[in-house]
């Protein structure tokens, strides 16, 4: 059995145009975002504030990835796209599981454009933000607008282990080549139990076709190289939104501390003979 997936164009804006209130999604077959789900109404815009701080509170249904870009123009007028990819999780709420819900791939006039757009989608989901940190503008602008709850820290180190950047602002580096092996490795386990049908039924009924309603990711897909990630943004995106998903098979274990206790041994006239561990 194939799920219908129905794609819709469209773009997200701002109530009234007043930022930070409530985002509305309105259909145009000129917006720059295809979804295939919008969450029901009494979960869009599900924002908490905690210390000032807005936090998502549709994390337990899903995640996005974007692979960001600083510069607005470039030489020549060409640059890489901004990816946006949104998906969702095993949970037990009102939406699909396991899915990608939401592509967007373009280069609007200016970054900032791009940043507004990132924001809004991540506030009308409800949902938190995984970001590649070596282009940190669009960290900055969540942070700034006080969305930094949103922006999830790297998954593969705890806390106190992150550098004084990634606790302010979030984020993930791309120049590791143990993140580059997960990345890749969690699309390539993506598509294995999720894409097309599964043969065994290990991970869902055999006669159920798993499907990606984004053929412009899907494409992206089939020619991503690890060694060359900067031509493939979609990959890159729907990859961190695997990993934000995910995010409990990256975190490093804790190492037992061993407490070391020392009983001193007496004599029957009181005194020390030796020490026991």
């Amino acid at each position: 059995m194939i799920k219908d997936h129905y794609i819709t164009r469209g773009s997200f804006y701002w109530k009234d145009g007043i930022k930070d209130t409530k985002v509305v999604w309105t259909p145009d077959q000129r917006g720059r975002f295809a979804i295939s789900w919008a969450p029901p109404q009494r979960i869009q815009n599900n924002v908490h504030i905690r210390n000032g701080i807005k936090f998502p509170g549709n994390e337990h249904i899903g995640s996005f990835g974007c692979d960001s870009y600083d510069i607005s123009a470039v030489v020549g007028g060409r640059g890489s796209n901004g990816s946006l990819h949104g998906m969702t999780k095993f949970h037990m709420d009102e939406a699909p599981t396991n899915e990608f819900f939401l592509e967007y791939i373009a280069r609007p006039q200016t970054a900032e454009i791009f940043f507004e757009e990132v924001l809004m989608a991540c506030v009308f989901y409800g949902m938190p933000i995984l970001i590649e940190n070596n282009k940190p503008r669009l960290l900055y602008h969540f942070k700034n607008r006080g969305y930094r709850g949103f922006c999830m820290n790297r998954p593969d180190k705890q806390y106190i282990k992150l550098t004084k950047t990634e606790k302010e602002l979030g984020g993930i580096p791309n120049s590791s080549e143990d993140v580059k092996q997960a990345h890749a490795s969690a699309i390539e386990s993506y598509i294995e139990k999720f894409i097309g049908f599964d043969m065994l039924g290990a991970y869902r009924d055999s006669e159920e076709m798993g499907s990606m309603p984004f053929t412009r990711t899907l494409e992206d897909w089939a020619k991503f190289d690890i060694n060359d990630r900067t031509k493939f943004d979609a990959s890159i995106s729907s990859g961190l939104a695997i990993m934000a998903n995910q995010k409990h098979l990256y975190m490093p274990e804790k190492k037992e501390s061993k407490l070391i206790i020392n009983f001193a041994k007496y004599t029957n006239d009181g005194t020390t003979s030796q020490l026991i561990k």
